[in-house]
Order: C-alpha cells, then structure tokens, then sequence
C-alpha cells in the first residue's frame, strides 16, 4: 500500500477552502486552467466555477478534443447484474435500506448464471456484479463463486459491493475479478454520517480506501464515484478528481474509471437537498476530462435518454444500456425490489444503434486475459481505453 492512504491525507477543509476561492475565478483563470490540465486544487476549482458555468462552450471543446485524444469515437458498453437486495445498513437514499418494505432477494448462484446468459443473449461481455450489503447472504465465498461463474460467460467481470479488506480482494482476484467500483457517495464526512445511519457502510474512512486497498490486491480496474445530491456538487466534484489523482499515482498499475450519478426516484421517497442540474453536470464532465485525461468517464441509465445522447460527445467512454436494478430482474423482472428507478429504458441494440448514428462505435468486449506469455504474466488486451 502506498504509505499515507487518501484517507489519510484527504482534507475536507481544504477541499471547501478551493471551491471559495474558485468562486471569484474570472474568465482568465478558466482559460489558464484549461490550458494547464486543471494541475491544481485552485485550477480544478476555476473550471468548477460561476465563471466556467458561462463558458461551457469552450469546456465542452475542450473536453471533446481531449477525449478523441486519448480514446476515440468508442463507447464500452456493460451491465449490472444485481445480486442481492437483502440489506442491513440504513441509508437515507438508497431504495435497498434496511426497514424499507420492498420485496428482497438475494440470487442463488444458478439464477446469477442465468442472469449473465441472458445478458449474454445481448450481446454483453462486460458484467457489473452489484449487491447491497449483507454478511450473511452476501459473504466472501458467495461472491467469489458468483464472480468465478459468470466469468464463464463474460470476458470482463467487476464488483460493486460492500468494502472489502485486501485478503477479500485477493480471493475475488483469483476468482476471475478484473474491476472494483465503490462509489465514496459523498466526500463530505459531516453530509455522510446524516444520510447512513447504521451498519457496516457507516465507516467512512474504511470506505475511502477500499479502492487502495483493491488495487494492491491486484485488482486492474477501480470505479469511483460520488452520487450528486447529497452536498455541494463543486465540493464533490473536487474531492473526486483529489481522489482519483491519488489513486493514479498509488495504484498506477490499475485504470481508473470514475462516474457521478445523479440521486434519483427510489423507494423511501427522499429528495436531494442538493439538486444538480443538467447544466451542472455537463460543466462538472467537462472539468473531470479537462482534469482527468486519462480516467474513464461512466454514464448511466439513471440519464434520460436525450440527456445521455447529448453527453457522449463531452468526455463519456463507458455506458450501461438497458439495465435493471433489481435482483433477478432480466430474467424475471418485477419479482424484488428495485434499486432506484430508470431513467434511460432503451433496449441495449436500441442504444447501439443510437451510437452508431452518433458517429460512435460501441464495444460490448474490451478487455480479455489471454493465454499466459513466455514471462508466465497474462498478457492483457485493452480497447477503448478501458
């Protein structure tokens, strides 16, 4: 592990103190940071300021430019196949948390083999394994045997579930693991101890490492995140791109991907106190590219379909298409409870087929380990930049 973690090192003060004094950034300051790759805290900012919200513009070129740089007119597609709804934390948010009264289901291993084949039947090959937070019905073999069959199925498999510690990472690695996402859902320690009020998520600082800890483990891909609508979208925005340049260089091994949903309808009925809109969000993409050239941008179906077609173009190289956030749900949809509500309900050959006449090529397939070289080491193919 890297000797001061991001947890460690990572100042929330601090982080507010640049988003003050990036509110009296003036047009300058924008155009300078663009032009330096946004080096700094205070560059970061200015692109995330008053001022930028008037040039979206010359972000928007900006980021465009950059991403054809460095990936091109592609777009990786995936899904997420839910494990489990079964939850003990309480989250204020989340349409899982424990106390709601939704329909729960957690999958046994050949209903999650059925899931990835309908998947399959999709054409996907690139399978976000997803579950909430439960010891008993979500524990480490289970995963590790969830993860082992459906890399039968699909060339890429990745983990989006509780925090893990590095012996657990290891035993997903050598299960066929390629990727973890963890969103840190909002950086802000005050703001997260209001919206997780019990169980094994309420540990901040356990969670902010997770993907540090992931990647040592040799975990190649790591997701983070924040989800808006929490606290303060600039404050967020920040403390990600802090986080994710951490991450490059303590686990410069692994590619890092990051994405920013915003909260939407789920059940519990809650309401963000801090609402993000369109405009904001088509500023804080393009500060993120500007900010984080190299770094996968992931869009997801909580987008409205116009919303997501008018994103691609800013700096997105990663989208799930045709999704579903309940366990169970492609093969028998309505039998649990659903995660949050859709936004984007296209098909996935319909989302191709809009790509394509975007001018963008879809991949369904861009990462495979292939068969061990002379060095004993598996030799990896990329494409896409994923």
């Amino acid at each position: 592990m890297s000797v001061v973690s991001f947890a460690e090192r990572f100042t929330p003060v601090t982080i507010r103190d640049a988003v003050t004094r990036g509110a009296r950034a003036g047009a300058s300051d924008v155009r300078a940071a663009i032009a330096s790759g946004a080096s700094d805290a205070g560059a970061v900012a200015a692109l995330l300021s008053p001022a930028a919200a008037g040039m979206l513009e010359e972000l928007a070129q900006a980021a465009h430019r950059l991403t054809l740089q460095r990936f091109g007119k592609t777009i990786a597609l995936y899904a997420p196949l839910y494990l489990s709804n079964d939850c003990v934390c309480t989250c204020t948010y989340c349409g899982f948390s424990m106390g709601l009264d939704i329909r729960r289901k957690t999958l046994r291993v050949d209903e999650v083999v059925r899931e990835a084949r309908a998947l399959g039947d999709h054409g996907f090959r690139n399978i976000l394994l997803v579950s909430s937070e439960h010891p008993k019905h979500v524990n480490m073999g289970y995963v590790a045997q969830c993860v082992g069959e459906t890399k039968r199925l699909a060339q890429y498999v990745a983990l989006e579930i509780a925090a893990a510690d590095m012996p657990e990472y290891e035993t997903y690695v050598a299960a066929g693991c390629d990727g973890v996402v963890l969103y840190q859902e909002t950086y802000d320690p005050d703001v997260y101890a209001r919206h997780h009020l019990g169980g094994p998520k309420k540990k901040f600082a356990w969670r902010l490492d997770a993907l540090e800890r992931a990647a040592h483990a040799g975990v190649r891909h790591l997701g983070a995140g924040a989800l808006l609508g929490l606290a303060d979208w600039r404050f967020e925005g920040l403390a990600l791109i802090e986080h994710v340049r951490h991450l490059q260089r303590s686990a410069w091994r692994s590619q890092v991907n990051v994405s920013f949903p915003r909260i939407n309808a789920a059940a519990g009925g809650f309401s963000p106190e801090n609402p993000v809109s369109d405009a904001q969000l088509v500023q804080l993409i393009c500060a993120l590219r500007i900010a984080l050239p190299t770094a996968g941008i992931v869009l997801s179906t909580r987008e409205a379909a116009a919303l997501r077609d008018r994103l691609v173009p800013l700096g997105i190289t990663h989208m799930s298409a045709g999704s579903r956030t309940e366990p169970g749900g492609y093969s028998e949809p309505g039998a649990a409870g659903e995660q949050f509500h859709l936004e984007d309900t296209r098909s996935p050959a319909h989302v191709v087929r809009r790509l394509r006449e975007l001018g963008y090529d879809p991949v369904f397939k861009d990462w495979e380990n292939m068969a061990p070289g002379t060095d004993s080491q598996a030799v990896v193919v990329e494409a896409a930049g994923a």
